[in-house]
């Protein structure tokens, strides 16, 4: 195990986890309680909100032992299998900082659901008029980003020429 994939999913984990940790701090001290705040033409709009579910609130309404095994134990098992794949499996560097993101978003909701009874702090809303996202938060931001960097990066990693016709 070499020292340079440790360190890069040490920082990784830490700056996805503190920037999610103060947002929300941030949202439950200024947004708690009042009206949302829109921004550039309700592009932005953040607001507070809390989710018992996961995405999109599913989840919600399930009994506790069925939360408790899908949106606590199971996302533990996928974020410590994903760090173990990285420090001991996988060499790509870029990868490595990618799964980690990935998984740092998942334990900072994790965080969430352990210390709020499941409440997980939203407050980011993004969209064009009817077109909006779910509301959600900066370890959902990491998450997101990372799958979709990492598909593309796996793309274009895995990307065979085209045998030319002639």
């Amino acid at each position: 195990m070499k020292k340079l994939p440790i360190l890069s999913m040490s920082i990784t984990l830490a700056v996805n986890i503190v920037a999610d940790r103060i947002t929300k701090f941030a949202a439950v001290e200024y947004l708690r309680g009042r009206n949302p705040i829109s921004f550039l033409g309700d592009l932005v709009v953040i607001g507070y909100a809390e989710n018992s579910g996961a995405f999109l609130s599913m989840g919600s309404t399930w009994p506790s032992p069925i939360k408790y095994l899908v949106l606590l134990i199971l996302p533990i098992i996928v974020c410590l299998t994903l760090l173990a794949y990285c420090l001991f499996k996988e060499r790509d560097l870029f990868k490595i900082i990618l799964m980690t993101s990935f998984v740092a978003g998942g334990l900072s909701n994790l965080i969430d659901r352990l210390i709020n009874d499941f409440q997980v702090v939203d407050f980011l809303n993004f969209g064009i008029g009817q077109l909006r996202t779910g509301v959600l938060n900066v370890a959902d931001l990491s998450i997101t980003f990372a799958a979709v960097l990492y598909i593309i990066y796996e793309l274009r990693t895995h990307r065979r020429p085209v045998a030319r016709q002639d």
